[in-house]
């Protein structure tokens, strides 16, 4: 059945009304999952294993059946390691009824049907009797509830309610415990993506610069983790203040509280310094030994970097202070983590919390809305003093002293710098329906541009949209910066990338070739396949082609009405795996000056591509290449590649072509 959704198109800005299959949130759902990156996870598949043989092995000496519960499912993975193990029989409880189905003929494949029960609900809606989904209580509880801040699905309340009414008391728990833990640093990078720094404007009157306001200041930021790969922000660009603190630990085996709470460590800063942001991670253990331990630890805190496992599902946390606090060298202070059900976040104290008796400052909210305007790359974004410079000079370019500017971006400081730099008037509007408020011809039209509904690097063509609305406001020799943009691509090998998309096929053992092919039928559901965003600075890759321009956008003229196409194809150029091809806009300020959303460096024959971390680009996954192939292969990728001005939608296609030599 067919079925109208409603959506605000990101380029267009209008509202659209698309025919859809009912099950299309399904689509999306599975498509934009880290299944496949969790079955990709050998350090987590290989130390679950353990511990659930371990835990049978216990269940089983005691002379009694190993019953287990798995919460979570998702495949069955873990419930048919428990029966391979030597498990009686298993629960498996999986809420989203697209991958419960997949889990029921994945568990019948491998032939354990008669040991798995999966159950089609949430955890806390499973009923227990002899008409109930289950009979009686599990002696063992396996589960995989975690997210990168351990706690935000839900795992907390998940946990308390099965103990109280799913499994006996003092059952085993793979995992057993988990803990979590927290670095203090000092990181003028990382504070730059929660504070608005003082920007400076070099004018004919000499410097001017642009403070931010107080409430900004005073706010504490927003309630959110900003979950990153933490292995890929240098050492150099923080400094550490404290040793790596144990803040807390959960015992899975033992009756869990949900409630919120608190929980101090008393350190001495290891320099002076300003505490600005806390680095957080964990790990479980999987035994109560604690032998068996698989650790979110990045680099410098690991006990074997150099055995560390990619995953992207689990990564780590940045969590900001609501100020920054200057700490001393030797001088005893208390790093204080705090948690709700759901959210976690510190906050740092000068007397020992249990003493002080204070009410405990409660989950940081943001009261100056920046930060609900901003996301973190955006404040990093408008604190980067390079780019800012780079208007600047652009703007210095175009500028008269009688020039009426209207700048059309999201949350934007261009119109606060067209006034520091003498413009007659200035005009901001962040939506095309403001337009007609405009009392003047416009000589400058100005847009970086940015809008916070982009998702996709070319969704800021909306700023193109504006400026045909505004067609009629423009004065005689109108200037519009940006001039024009390109559309940019490159084929890249991912160092670690490709296996969020890649299928897994046998996974310890099991065959999950079911998941595999639920998965591509997801992607490959729309008609024409899409590209994703993705922070490529957090992901190592290697450029296998030279960047290539496939269309251009002229801001001078309206948007046309006809179709831009573009056909063609990319040489590989150095040996590698040909895992996609990565897209970007550049935009054209002026004939002089160009702005990259993507590579800032010209590509390389060795080394990782260098990409504008403030920025997601586009990453379109070839599906006809084995990511784990021998180098070489194709010698060229075709592409082509449409703009539809009537939808603002670029779609595309890219092919491997077969190898021109066989000798190479």
């Amino acid at each position: 059945m067919k079925v109208f959704c409603g959506r605000a198109n990101p380029t267009t800005g209008s509202m659209e009304w698309l025919e859809e299959d009912e099950h299309y949130d399904y689509h999306q759902e599975i498509a934009r999952s880290s299944y496949a990156d969790m079955l990709h996870d050998k350090d987590r598949n290989i130390k679950y294993y353990q511990g659930i043989r371990a835990a049978v092995s216990r269940v089983k000496d005691r002379g009694q059946k190993a019953l287990v519960l798995d919460i979570g499912t998702g495949t069955g993975l873990l419930s048919m390691m428990a029966v391979t193990a030597g498990a009686d029989f298993c629960y498996a409880i999986e809420v989203f009824k697209p991958m419960a189905d997949a889990a029921v003929k994945i568990v019948e494949k491998n032939g354990f049907s008669d040991k798995i029960k999966i159950i089609n609900k949430h955890s806390t809606e499973v009923t227990m009797g002899p008409d109930g989904d289950m009979p009686c209580r599990a002696n063992i509880l396996i589960t995989e509830l975690f997210d990168t801040e351990l706690i935000g699905e839900g795992a907390l309340p998940s946990y308390e309610h099965a103990h109280r009414h799913l499994v006996q008391e003092n059952c085993e728990a793979v995992p057993h415990r988990a803990t979590v833990y927290a670095q203090l640093v000092e990181s003028r990078r990382m504070w730059s993506w929660n504070k608005l720094f003082p920007i400076p404007v070099h004018t004919s009157c000499g410097e001017q610069v642009i403070v931010p306001p107080l409430e900004l200041e005073r706010c504490p930021g927003a309630p959110s983790v900003y979950d990153i790969q933490l292995n890929q922000v240098s050492s150099a660009d923080f400094t550490v203040l404290s040793d790596v603190l144990p803040m807390f630990s959960v015992d899975f085996s033992k009756q869990v509280s949900s409630s919120a709470a608190c929980h101090s460590r008393q350190f001495e800063p290891l320099a002076s310094g300003r505490a600005q942001v806390v680095l957080s991670w964990w790990d479980i253990e999987m035994d109560p030994e604690g032998k068996i331990k698989c650790s979110m630890a990045p680099f410098w805190a690991h006990s074997d970097p150099e055995e560390l496992q990619w995953r992207d599902h689990w990564m780590q946390c940045v969590y900001f202070l609501p100020q920054e606090e200057p700490v001393v060298q030797g001088s005893s202070i208390y790093l204080v983590a705090h948690h709700d059900d759901y959210c976690v976040w510190y906050s740092l104290q000068r007397t020992s919390p249990e003493k002080d008796r204070r009410v405990y400052p409660a989950r940081p909210v943001c009261d100056c809305q920046a930060h609900l305007l901003w996301n973190r790359p955006r404040f990093g974004e408008i604190n980067d003093q390079d780019r800012t410079d780079q208007y600047i000079q652009a703007l210095r370019t175009v500028l008269k002293p009688d020039s009426v500017c209207l700048c059309v971006s999201d949350g934007s400081l261009l119109s606060l710098l067209a006034h520091h730099l003498g413009a007659e008037q200035v005009f901001t509007v962040e939506s095309s329906a403001a337009s007609h408020r405009l009392m003047k011809k416009i000589s400058l039209l100005l847009g970086e541009p940015f809008f916070t509904t982009s998702l996709l690097p070319w969704h800021n063509l909306y700023f193109w949209y504006v400026r045909t609305a505004v067609d009629q406001h423009l004065g005689p020799g109108a200037v519009v910066m940006p001039q024009t943009a390109s559309l940019h691509t490159v084929v890249v090998e991912f160092r670690d990338l490709w296996r969020i998309r890649s299928p897994c096929g046998d996974c310890e053992g099991f065959d999950v070739h079911i998941m595999d092919d639920m998965i591509k039928r997801a992607l490959d559901f729309r008609e024409s396949k899409e590209a994703e965003p993705h922070p490529l600075w957090e992901y190592p890759c290697r450029c296998l082609s030279e960047p290539q321009q496939i269309l251009t956008f002229d801001f001078r003229q309206p948007v046309p009405p006809h179709l831009i196409h573009a056909e063609g194809s990319i040489e590989l150029r150095r040996p590698g795996r040909s895992h996609g091809a990565v897209l970007w806009m550049e935009y054209h300020l002026t004939p002089d000056s160009t702005v990259s959303t993507g590579l800032l460096k010209s590509a390389e024959d060795k080394g990782d591509c260098c990409w504008n971390p403030h920025c997601k680009q586009a990453v379109y996954f070839f599906t006809t290449a084995d990511p784990r192939a021998p180098l070489g292969g194709p010698q060229t990728v075709s592409y082509t590649v449409d703009f539809h001005p009537h939808t603002g939608d670029i779609t595309m296609d890219f092919s491997l072509s077969d190898t021109l030599d066989d000798g190479q």
